[in-house]
């Protein structure tokens, strides 16, 4: 099995070294990377578990007894190859903050408030066309104690699974419009202004649902000279 990476298609995605984002000053490496044939378990398993999604793990919120707090949003899209063809079957998993800018973790200790019936996390396999469909809560934004004031623009991680070990991305979606975008350094990692905007998504009208969610649109590349930008952190 041969599998080919375009360099060219790496010049999109932020550098593991971004002095702005704090958090890379450690994290980076700072010897040459030492390139370690993968072995043929690693290229074709095992797998992450597509076979165990359920009907509703698409819905963020209807996970509890009740509705969680925050307005509810539809968040859809397509996974594309490089040349815009649909990627079928793709396992794709998304985490973020509840409405108030908080995450179920003992880490977050934003003086926000917890939702019981907000969990933050949901999985999703794309269709025969590479579609997927997620149903949440708009996330808040949060501070994050990079540097004075320091604030996450509202955002949703997203997970991207293939079929063997090697073969997952992660990036994350943002909100059109964010007045937090020129002040947050990890969207800013991505230098490239058009490569940044592929992290934005979409308001898309036709397919809100009246008098109950906004909906969003959310396309992921995954590798090309058009690909969805990375975090690389």
């Amino acid at each position: 099995m041969t599998l080919i990476y375009p360099r060219e298609s790496n010049a999109a995605h932020a550098p593991r070294l971004s002095p702005a984002y704090k958090s890379t000053v450690l994290r980076s490496p700072s010897k040459p990377l030492v390139i370690i044939p993968h072995t043929l378990s690693e290229l074709t398993g095992p797998v992450y578990g597509h076979e165990t999604v359920r009907e509703n793990d698409n819905d963020l919120t209807i996970q509890h007894k009740g509705e969680p707090l925050g307005e509810r949003i539809i968040v859809h899209g397509h996974v594309h190859d490089e040349d815009g063809r649909g990627v079928p079957n793709t396992l794709l998993e998304v985490w973020q903050a509840n409405a108030c800018g908080r995450y179920i973790h003992v880490v977050d200790q934003h003086p926000a408030p917890l939702d019981p019936n907000f969990t933050g996390a949901g999985r999703a396999q794309t269709d025969s066309n590479g579609y997927y469909r997620f149903i949440t809560i708009k996330p808040g934004a949060y501070p994050w104690g990079n540097h004075p004031n320091a604030w996450r623009p509202a955002h949703i991680h997203f997970s991207v699974f293939g079929h063997s070990f090697i073969s997952r991305i992660v990036t994350q979606m943002y909100f059109p419009g964010d007045p937090l975008f020129a002040y947050d350094p990890i969207f800013n990692s991505v230098t490239d202004e058009k490569a940044r905007m592929r992290m934005v998504s979409s308001f898309d009208l036709e397919n809100t649902k009246p008098d109950w969610a906004l909906c969003y649109r959310f396309d992921i590349v995954l590798r090309g000279r058009n690909a969805t930008p990375l975090d690389n952190d």
